[in-house]
């Protein structure tokens, strides 16, 4: 089976990298930035000239960008070359209902699609542990499984088309609600004499645990926001789950808290900077 890898970025290079290495056929790459594609042929990946070429040539098709509108212009783009022989894998994380759209698209051309966003790390995804969610016809989930398995460790059947990424947000969701917690009681800690260090102990004594401070603690101590996954993506997934709650009429007040500490970073033009730099905005800095 020959795949094919559009979306080389933060994420997308070490998924695809690790495709290179363990699969045993041919990996056609594209990516809107031509120093990457490069990156990915030093590995053993066949360059393409573009997202329709990538198309042409595979039997398997990921997908790894930003934002919803970047997945639906890049399986517009390759509708022509769509058939019953393709299947489409989308591992973005955006919009269900635009994730459906696309979903619809592709299997009005008899190929197959399905939604399978990740979850954890950079880390993560170059030691190809991620978390992956599936949302898919379920007879579909054997097919890509063994695809699947090639970058993540965790492998989860969510449901049909969307029901991959609806997890995806929520779970994206609940770490910045954790993370609004340490934000903001590490502050107040600190404002009475608390150091982080006595802090981040204490708090693994007890109830409030938890993997967001195990890792970011360093980095928060030594304010290095070097960018592993960037405010405005997160900014980006608490939006979408802010529509997803509106269009069923359910109230998150915790969701609310959070993306204003996210709209504050984006008015500072943080965006950049990893979303563990909202502390700075919880802190006062």
């Amino acid at each position: 089976m020959k795949i094919g890898f559009i979306g080389l970025g933060i994420m997308g290079e070490s998924m695809c990298e690790n495709i290179v290495k363990k699969h045993n056929d041919k990996v056609y790459v594209s990516d809107h930035k031509r120093s990457q594609i490069e990156k990915l042929a030093n590995f053993g990946a066949v360059p393409c000239e573009n997202n329709t070429e990538v198309a042409k040539n595979a039997d398997l098709i990921i997908t790894m960008v930003p934002k919803s509108e970047h997945v639906k212009e890049v399986y517009t783009e390759i509708l022509p070359v769509i058939d019953s022989t393709k299947i489409c894998i989308d591992m973005s994380t955006i919009d269900p209902a635009v994730s459906v759209e696309c979903a619809n698209m592709i299997k009005a051309k008899g190929a197959q699609f399905a939604d399978c966003p990740v979850v954890k790390s950079k880390s993560a995804a170059i030691d190809g542990t991620l978390g992956i969610l599936i949302g898919a016809d379920e007879e579909l989930v054997p097919v890509i499984k063994p695809i699947l398995v090639y970058m993540g460790t965790n492998i989860k059947y969510m449901g049909g088309n969307g029901a991959g990424l609806v997890m995806k947000i929520c779970s994206n969701a609940m770490v910045a609600a954790v993370q609004n917690g340490v934000n903001e009681t590490m502050a107040l800690a600190q404002k009475w004499g608390v150091s982080i260090d006595d802090y981040a102990e204490a708090i693994s004594y007890g109830s409030g645990k938890n993997f967001y401070l195990e890792v970011q603690k360093e980095n928060l101590k030594n304010e290095d926001w070097t960018t592993a996954f960037s405010l405005e993506n997160e900014h980006k997934d608490l939006g979408i789950c802010e529509r997803m709650a509106e269009k069923v009429g359910f109230e998150m007040p915790g969701l609310k808290a959070c993306k204003n500490v996210y709209d504050k970073g984006m008015e500072r033009d943080m965006g950049k900077l990893d979303f563990r730099s909202t502390y700075k905005i919880v802190k006062g800095d």
